[in-house]
Formats: structure tokens, sequence, C-alpha cells
């Protein structure tokens, strides 16, 4: 495993990080367990959390993954994990996290840190997420700027402010972004720097073979100002499996859960799925392997968040790290992606 340091001057993170989001929905606790201590013995130091988790979120078992994994990290050297979690953003219907909620401002972002504090039974976070933006924005499969969904919002500087008070007493130790755009990372850097603020070290955005969207805009800005990405759902919701292909009544999220997973019910991902399966085919590994290993190892990926509702899952996606395609193989990736441009944005 890879170390990497998150953003200018942040932590030292593991190249795969693990996600939990099915913790509480799809794992039970003990299965949640096992999954952890797996992916610290194999070397994982990065675990990815959510206030609103688990997923799809449901008011039954909001910060229920919070809580597995503070019971977990309570039998832990807390020195050798480096926790990431994140405040739910407005503008979701998720009526029963402080009732809407209905903004990304002080006493909201307070609140979610105080009960994030709780449940994962720490007195710090060393990763401090930003859900998703206040602001009006396309996000989650929506692909699409729309002025006039234009509303109110807290000003970034108010929400740095509210985030610098929180690093101060020692409550959270970086901060960060998640689902964000080329605008809102360079207002943050900006702000932070003309009013001595804390300083985002990284963004989480989707990222796979699927979705390069990161890749047209935000590389640049990331690079430049010195922000690492954590690319989540590099599998793509199960799809760069390639278990959809063989049978679409497969197990998973996208046929269990109603109305999940809209940014992959779009007319491009089956034929760009196909064409990387063959791609994989070709040269003997597993569509798996092959996704996983194209974000894993892309100059633009600081961490890759990965996640799985079994063992077996968990293991396929670590023994993926050792797999480094070649020139050859990125190029007919690339031939791919330009037939298939971004199917799932």
């Amino acid at each position: 495993m890879e170390y990497r340091v998150l953003g200018e001057g942040g932590p030292k993170v593991s190249a795969v990080c693990l996600g939990t989001m099915t913790f509480g929905q799809q794992n039970d606790a003990a299965q949640a367990h096992s999954q952890l201590d797996y992916a610290l013995e194999h070397g994982i130091n990065f675990i990815d959390t959510a206030e609103m988790y688990a997923v799809p979120p449901r008011a039954e078992t909001y910060g229920a993954t919070e809580t597995i994994v503070g019971n977990w990290l309570a039998r832990q050297a807390r020195e050798r994990i480096v926790l990431a979690t994140k405040v739910a953003g407005p503008a979701r219907s998720l009526d029963w996290i402080r009732g809407g909620p209905v903004a990304l401002d002080r006493d909201n972002i307070r609140a979610a840190v105080e009960g994030s504090l709780r449940r994962l039974k720490t007195d710090y976070i060393d990763l401090y997420q930003l859900h998703w933006p206040e602001r009006n924005q396309p996000m989650f499969g929506q692909w699409q700027y729309d002025p006039a969904k234009e509303r109110p919002c807290t000003p970034i500087r108010a929400q740095l402010e509210a985030l610098a008070e929180l690093v101060a007493e020692g409550k959270i130790r970086y901060i960060g972004l998640s689902n964000e755009h080329p605008w809102g990372v360079m207002q943050f850097v900006r702000l932070a720097e003309e009013h001595g603020l804390p300083r985002v070290v990284s963004i989480q955005n989707a990222y796979n073979l699927l979705n390069r969207v990161f890749e047209y805009g935000l590389a640049e800005v990331c690079h430049r100002e010195r922000v690492s990405l954590l690319a989540y759902s590099p599998l793509a919701f199960g799809h760069l499996t390639g278990k959809y292909l063989e049978n679409p009544a497969a197990a998973g999220r996208l046929n269990e859960f109603e109305n999940f997973g809209q940014r992959y019910a779009k007319p491009g991902v089956e034929p760009a799925v196909q064409a990387y399966a063959a791609l994989a085919r070709s040269r003997g590994i597993s569509l798996t392997r092959l996704a996983l290993s194209f974000v894993y190892h892309r100059g633009c990926v600081t961490s890759t968040i990965i996640g799985a509702t079994s063992m077996a899952q968990l293991e396929e996606n670590l023994a993926a790290w050792a797999y480094r395609p070649d020139s050859d193989l990125l190029a007919q990736i690339d031939d791919i992606h330009l037939r298939c441009a971004n199917p799932a944005p």
C-alpha cells in the first residue's frame, strides 16, 4: 500500500480508503467490523463515512454507519486511523436531519460535528467534509447548470469561518469538499487565503471509467491549488463489475432500492460497459480489476474510496491494487472513452 499526503500539509493517507455507506443497511455491525479489521490489516489507514449514512438515506438508519464505525474505533489505537466524515447539506428532503437541514450555516455545521463525534466515540475528526454544496449546482447525476434554480445560501466565507472555529477547538483537523465544481473549489481556496481561514485539502467526487468529468476542469484546478481528489464510486454502483450485463436483476443497490443510482440510468451506460468488459476480456482480467486499477493509479487521484457488501468483494477490490495498466491498455481505455465519453456524469 502507498501513503500520500492530502492537499498542502494534510494527513498522510493510504491510497485506498474504505468507504462505509453500506454499514447499517446492507451490512450489519459484525460484517462491518470484519471489513474494517481486514482493511486495517492490509494497510488501509483511511476510513470515510458521513452523518447521512447508511445509504439510501432513511430516518431509521440515520447515523447508523457512524455508530458502527465508532464502536469499532473505540477498540483501536486512534492515532493509527485517519477518520473522515461529512456534514449533510440542504435541499435533499432529509427532514430527519436537523429539520432539513436548511443551510450549511454555523449552527448546522456545529450540530453535525457534535453529533458525529458522539456517534464515532472520538474527540476529533481528521477530515471533515461538506457532503454537497448548499448553493445551486448540478449534482448526483444532474449534468446541467440551471440559473433559474438559484436560491439563497450561506456565503462560502461564513461556512469557512464556522469550520475554522471547530479547527481551533480541536474538534476537526482538516477540511474537505465533496461533489464540488471548479468554481466552488476556487472560491474556498481564495477566501481561505484572503482571510486566514482553513484551506481545503481534498475534494471527494465521483470518478470512474463512466464518469471522467473531473478531468475536464477540476483536474487542473486541484493540481494547481494542491487539493487532493478522493475518488468515490470507482465501480459505478456495480456497473463496472459487469454483473448487470450478465444479469440485469443481479443483487445490488440498483435493484434492491427503488429510484437509486439515477446517475447511471442513462442510455450510454450499457454500451460503454460492454466496451470496457470486452477490453478486460482481451487482457485476461476481470472488468472489476480493469476499472479499479485505472482509478487507483491515475495521476489525478490521491486516494480511491472502495466499498463492499461482502468480504469476497473487499478482497477482490484490494487485490486489484497490484495490477498497473500499461501504456497500451491506457490508450485503449482512452479510445473507448472518446467513443463513449462520460455516459454517467
